[in-house]
């Protein structure tokens, strides 16, 4: 018996030794705890095996007991966060406040009788075993570790059918050492004998823990990233607080920039004539408005493009990042392209604008076919593209957004594109005369994201890259909602980006105020009310000034286009 307990101690602080020269800094606090606990449970094992009178059992006990009330806590922890459910803190630490007080009624043992009524030495050739009678606090403990194991399956479960950002393979892996903990626990308790199969659980647990957080940092694909980033030595990265204290750089960023060398963590960005100069005025450039977040610095040649932007610590803002680049060759290449002498220059204007043209008609064109398969809204991509009109000129009115007039021109131009990813939607589906079932909608929702896709192949390889975003994004984002409650990637905020925010107003406004088949057309009062209500839920709040200053303009044109629609729809007349 003290051999086999031996043996265990040996292999799970082998394990752990092992768990800490693999050990990352991203790896789950609660594996560390379980590497951390398990040793020292097994040392318990061992040590009370050992023991020659009680009191020497009882403090063996304690050390077992470290794994018998937490490891099923940390390893419930390590299944929540592994499979992205959300737990509130303040239930974490109850949890874990629960947990301390039911170890602390073990630590009672001896001198009271709310976990143990009895305890007795039993001396054995073997070793030394510990002779229990339980108290009431050991049925807490059982009912405690059942409901950890409940709530581990049910988060596994529903993961595994439910879940599509949660790996399968981790899924199992995770399944394994928590079932064999458990069933090995009871079966201790059903079953007693002189050796504890528990030490070897731990260690068998503790072999699956390694396997998991090795393959756990494969699917971290934000951490990944991140470190290859930093690795590559092609990226620097300058840190600050929120009040423009220097936090630290890269060594990418050192090496761009060796004055960093002697700023000492800390310091006041104002202090330093370099950081004063060419982060600050970025960064509060970014504060007054988070669209201002890229800019470009020339040195020795060499020209980097500086990105801002918040600097996390898990999902809370802790500061600024300044991620940098050396921009030199693509810079070199627009200064190239810039040196043509101007009649070759004309030349490839006039006949790119001609391209521009045909490319722009067809898209149109492609956008009103895909619309002509939509018996529910015909006009609705030349009445949007006049409601993005209107809004952007009211935007640009005091242009507090500080949107430029390329920008108006690409949203404007790219409106008509917003619905192509309809063509991918069943005609079934499409020109149903009534509202969608369930997995109907659930269908029709699927043209955002094939509309980015659509227009981002179409428009692939084009000089006009800007362009190209803006209208990828209007098709792809356009029914992302403020709150997050949209699609297709629930979106938030001002994840959305600005001309699908600007988008969703007109796309809504129109389908309130035109008829459809399954629906007659909204007044222009009711319709006002609907898109005043959605303000900072559905639609971006700062949007409202400017959607309130556009409405007269947008009633008005929606009566004319009603009273054309009155007109085309009355019988011509007939003579004698």
């Amino acid at each position: 018996m003290i051999a086999y307990y031996a043996a265990t101690l040996g292999i799970s602080l082998t394990l752990s030794l092992v768990y800490v020269f693999v050990w990352h800094k991203h790896f789950d606090v609660h594996f560390t705890l379980l590497f951390t606990f398990i040793p020292i449970s097994n040392l318990g094992f061992l040590y009370q095996a050992l023991s020659t009178n009680l009191q020497e059992a009882i403090m063996a006990n304690h050390m077992v007991y470290l794994g018998g009330c937490f490891q099923l806590l940390f390893i419930m922890m390590c299944i929540l966060d592994r499979c992205n459910i959300e737990f509130p803190r303040g239930l974490r630490v109850g949890l874990f406040v629960s947990t301390l007080l039911v170890y602390g009624s073990e630590l009672t043992a001896g001198s009271s009788g709310i976990f143990y009524t009895e305890l007795a030495l039993e001396r054995t050739e073997e070793g030394s075993i510990l002779v229990k009678e339980y108290g009431f606090m050991h049925t807490v403990l059982y009912v405690m570790l059942a409901v950890y194991f409940a709530i581990s399956i049910w988060a596994l479960v529903y993961s595994y059918v439910k879940k599509k950002d949660v790996s399968n393979k981790i899924i199992f892996l995770m399944a394994i050492p928590e079932a064999v903990s458990i069933f090995s626990y009871i079966g201790t308790k059903l079953f007693p004998s002189s050796i504890n199969p528990l030490p070897a659980t731990y260690c068998f647990a503790e072999i699956f823990y390694l396997i998991i957080v090795n393959t756990i940092c494969l699917y971290d694909v934000s951490e990944t990233h991140i470190d290859s980033l930093i690795e590559s030595g092609e990226s620097g990265f300058l840190s600050f607080d929120f009040k423009y204290r220097y936090l630290g750089a890269n060594a990418a960023a050192r090496k761009f920039f060796p004055e960093l060398n002697e700023v000492k963590v800390d310091t006041p960005a104002a202090d330093i004539p370099f950081l004063e100069r060419e982060a600050v005025s970025r960064l509060k450039c970014f504060e007054e408005n988070e669209e201002n977040d890229t800019s470009f610095y020339s040195r020795d040649g060499h020209t980097y493009l500086f990105d801002v932007d918040y600097l996390y610590d898990g999902q809370k803002r802790r500061g600024y990042r300044i991620f940098i680049s050396d921009d030199t060759k693509n810079q070199q290449y627009i200064a190239l392209l810039n040196s043509f002498n101007n009649n070759l220059q004309e030349e490839v204007d006039e006949k790119t604008e001609h391209i521009k043209e045909m490319h722009d008609k067809l898209i149109l064109s492609m956008a009103t076919l895909v619309e002509s398969r939509d018996n529910s809204t015909g006009g609705h991509i030349k009445r949007t593209s006049e409601c993005v009109r209107f809004l952007m000129d009211e935007i640009m009115k005091n242009n507090r957004l500080h949107v430029t007039n390329e920008f108006r021109k690409a949203i404007i131009k790219a409106a008509p594109m917003h619905d192509l990813g309809k063509i991918a939607v069943d005609d079934a589906i499409l020109r149903k005369p009534g509202r969608f079932e369930p997995w109907e909608f659930e269908k029709m929702k699927m043209h955002a994201a094939e509309g980015g896709r659509i227009v981002h192949q179409i428009l692939e390889g084009t000089d006009d890259e800007y362009f190209r975003k803006i209208a990828e994004n209007v098709a792809n984002y356009h029914h992302e909602r403020w709150d997050g409650s949209g699609y297709p990637e629930g979106l938030k905020g001002l994840e959305i980006p600005l001309e699908a925010r600007i988008m969703a107003i007109a796309d809504v406004y129109d389908a309130l105020v035109s008829k459809r088949v399954y629906k007659e057309s909204m007044s222009f009062e009711e319709a006002d009310r609907i898109i005043m209500e959605g303000m900072g839920k559905h639609f971006d709040k700062r949007l409202e000034p400017y959607y309130v200053a556009a409405r007269p303009k947008l009633e008005a044109y929606y009566r004319k286009q009603n009273e054309e629609a009155e007109k085309m729809a009355k019988p011509a007349s007939t003579e004698g």
